[in-house]
C-alpha cells in the first residue's frame, strides 16, 4: 500500500486489517489465543516479520523468540528509538492488546519508506512474545531480555505439560544461551514509546481517540486467608459465631471503601472461596485475593498498610486469624515528563485535546524503564473493554493514532531530558 501521496490517509482500515489478518493465529478457531513459543507464536511472528519488511525494515527473530524490525537512521551510528508492543495474548482474547502497538508503528514506517525517509535516529519495532505470562510463570520476558534484566532462571521455569522455557526457546528455533547478548546499551537507546488500547473507558468519556499515559501503576497482589469455626447454621447464636465469610464480607467493603477515597488508587477482589460450603454450615474458613494498583509507590504502599490494619482490626473484633501472603509485587514505572510533551504536542498538531491518564494495566513499558526513559500513547477501545473477544477499535482512532505517532517520530527531538 503506497501512502506517500496523502500520508496515513486509509491507514486506519490497513492497520487493523493487519491485527485482525493476525488473529487467525489462534489455537482455536473460534478463540484468539496465542501463547508465548506456540505454533500459533511462530506463524504470527513470520507474518510480522514480512509486514516488517515491506515497510522498508530489517527483521529477525531474536534469541527470546521477540520479532525485531530495524528501519535505519539517515547516518551510520546514531541512536535508536524503540516502539513495538506484544503478540501473545490472553486465553480467549480481544485482537487489540499489544498487536495494535506492533502493527500502527510498521504503518509508520511503511509511509517514511515510501517517501525514502530517513530520520535522524534508527527505529527498532518490536513484537515482544512474553507479555501475558500465560504459558509459563514468567512475564514481560521479551521486554526484560533487551533491557538487559532477564533471568536466566527462568529458563528451567516449565509449562502445564513440563516443558521448560529453554526447551520450547530451543524448539523455536531459539538460542537461550545468547539472551544476555539481546540487551541493549542505554548510551545506544534514545527511549521506548509504546503505542497500546487504553483497556479502559476513560478516552471514550472524553470523546478522544488517543492519550499520553503518566505512569504505568504499580501493583500489589496478596492471598488473604481467614480461619473461623465452622459450625451448625441453626444452632451457633450468630453473637457466638467465628463466621468466615461474613468477616470477609466486611473486610471486602472496607477495601473498597478505602480505594474509592482516594483518586487513582484501584483495589480489586478477584476470587473469594469459602470452605466447607454447604447450605447449612457457617462457614469457618475462607481465602480471597486482592489486586491493589496506584500510579506512584508511596500511594500504593501506604494503601497497602492501611487496608492490612483495617483487616487486622476486622479480624481481632470478630475473632477471627488473619494471614496475608504477597504473591506479587511490581514498583510503578513513571513516563518521562519531556517525552509526554513531546507526545502532546503531537496530539495538539493532529487537532486532538491532549489528554493525560495512568496506565492500570502493566506493559512490556515497564520492563524497559530499567534501559531507558519511556512514554506511551493509549488509543481509544470500545467500551473500555479488552482481555475479551469484544476488544474493539475503529480504523478512524487507528488512523488519529497513526498520524499522531508518525508526528512524534519525524518531530522527534532526540536531545530531550
Amino acid at each position: 500500500m503506497t501512502l506517500a501521496t496523502n500520508p496515513l490517509a486509509g491507514a486506519g482500515t490497513w492497520i487493523k486489517a493487519m491485527v485482525d489478518g493476525w488473529a487467525r493465529f489462534s489455537e482455536e478457531e473460534e478463540k484468539l489465543t496465542r501463547v508465548f513459543l506456540s505454533p500459533e507464536h511462530q506463524a504470527c511472528a513470520e507474518a510480522v516479520m514480512t509486514a516488517m519488511r515491506a515497510a522498508g525494515m530489517t527483521a529477525r527473530i531474536d534469541a527470546i523468540g521477540n520479532v525485531v524490525g530495524r528501519y535505519e537512521a539517515a547516518t551510520e551510528g546514531a541512536k535508536t528509538l524503540i516502539t513495538g508492543s506484544h503478540i501473545d495474548t490472553v486465553r480467549d482474547a480481544g485482537a487489540y492488546d499489544g498487536n495494535l502497538g506492533v502493527a500502527l508503528p510498521i504503518a509508520c514506517i511503511a509511509e517514511l519508506d515510501s517517501r525514502e525517509k530517513r530520520l535522524p535516529f534508527a527505529v527498532e519495532v518490536i513484537a515482544f512474545g512474553d507479555e501475558e505470562g500465560v504459558r509459563f510463570p514468567t512475564t514481560l520476558s521479551g521486554s526484560r531480555s533487551i533491557a538487559g534484566t532477564f533471568d536466566q532462571a527462568a529458563l528451567a521455569a516449565t509449562d502445564a505439560q513440563g516443558t521448560s522455557l529453554a526447551e520450547a526457546l530451543t524448539h523455536f528455533g531459539c538460542d537461550p544461551t545468547a539472551i544476555a547478548a539481546e540487551a541493549r546499551k542505554p548510551e545506544d537507546v534514545l527511549a521506548f514509546v509504546e503505542v497500546h488500547i487504553e483497556q479502559g473507558p476513560v478516552l471514550e468519556a472524553e470523546e478522544l481517540p488517543v492519550g499520553v499515559v503518566t505512569a504505568i501503576n504499580g501493583a500489589s497482589r496478596y492471598a488473604i486467608t481467614l480461619e473461623g469455626m465452622a459450625g451448625h447454621a441453626g444452632t451457633v447464636p450468630m453473637h457466638l459465631r467465628k463466621d468466615a465469610l461474613a468477616g470477609a464480607a466486611e473486610m471486602i467493603a472496607a477495601i473498597e471503601q478505602r480505594a474509592a477515597a482516594e483518586e487513582g488508587l484501584v483495589a480489586t477482589v478477584g476470587r473469594i472461596e469459602a470452605a466447607p460450603g454447604a447450605i447449612n454450615v457457617i462457614p469457618g474458613r475462607v481465602s480471597f485475593t486482592i489486586d491493589l494498583r496506584a500510579p506512584e509507590d508511596g500511594q500504593r504502599s501506604a494503601a497497602v498498610a492501611s487496608v492490612k490494619e483495617k483487616l487486622q482490626a476486622i479480624a481481632r473484633r470478630r475473632g477471627l486469624e488473619l494471614s496475608m501472603e504477597l504473591l506479587y509485587e511490581e514498583g510503578a514505572a513513571g513516563c518521562d515528563p519531556a517525552l509526554m510533551e513531546q507526545l502532546d504536542k503531537a496530539v495538539e498538531r493532529q487537532g486532538f485535546r491532549a489528554l493525560r491518564l495512568p496506565s492500570g494495566a502493566g506493559h512490556d513499558a515497564m520492563a524497559l524503564s530499567a534501559l531507558c526513559p519511556i512514554a506511551m500513547l493509549f488509543v481509544r477501545c470500545g467500551g473500555g473493554i479488552s482481555h475479551n473477544p469484544l476488544e474493539s477499535i475503529t480504523s478512524e482512532d487507528a488512523e488519529a493514532a497513526a498520524r499522531v505517532f508518525l508526528d512524534f517520530l519525524e518531530n522527534f527531538d532526540p536531545n530531550f531530558g
